[in-house]
């Protein structure tokens, strides 16, 4: 399941004429199923209605184009784990022991009002949610196991240990995760 979760950054020029997206105007933003993954794409709304294509979208949302914001160097003396961080890393370890893991952390960050739901396909085995991330405008595909209610507090406290420190992903060769 690897490609369900790949993160998508927001592009900051049209994918179809090129030209910068411009700050705080709308704008269309697509998934589109490609060999090993998704691709996405970012158009002017103009763009994106007169574009001739011979594709169907995998999913597609308008929206707000939000430049970047300058960063800010931060003095933190100790990196602390956050769930939108440890959701990152998780993503990119493409680990099938943590997809409920990430599932849960997707939630978590809908609800705390970070990301937005985009979109939800059926897929084998339960839901692919399609999320973009409210400041950034990442996107993320996350597998949604369908946990059952008695699975919850089993991946609740998987998701805690591994946000307090008490417990760290495996590294090296013949390391797991976190179980």
């Amino acid at each position: 399941m690897a490609q369900e979760w790949n993160i998508r950054p927001r592009g900051h020029v049209c994918s179809l004429c090129a030209q910068p997206l411009v700050d705080r105007r709308p704008c269309v933003s697509v998934l589109r199923e490609a060999e090993g993954g998704y691709e996405r794409l970012d158009c002017h709304t103009a763009c994106w209605r007169e574009a001739p294509r011979d594709w169907e979208p995998f999913s597609f949302w308008e929206g707000e184009y939000a430049a970047p914001a300058p960063v800010q160097p931060r003095d933190e003396p100790v990196k602390k784990e956050t769930a939108e961080g440890l959701l990152r890393r998780l993503i990119t370890l493409e680990d099938p022991a943590m997809q409920n893991v990430v599932y849960v952390l997707a939630v978590m960050l809908e609800r705390g009002r970070q990301l937005v739901e985009r979109d939800a396909k059926p897929h084998e085995g339960g839901i692919l949610r399609v999320y973009e991330h409210k400041k950034s405008g990442d996107t993320f595909v996350v597998f949604d196991p369908r946990l059952r209610l008695d699975q919850l507090g089993e991946v609740q406290q998987q998701v805690l240990a591994l946000l307090s420190g008490t417990h760290t992903l495996g590294g090296g060769p013949g390391e797991g995760a976190a179980e």
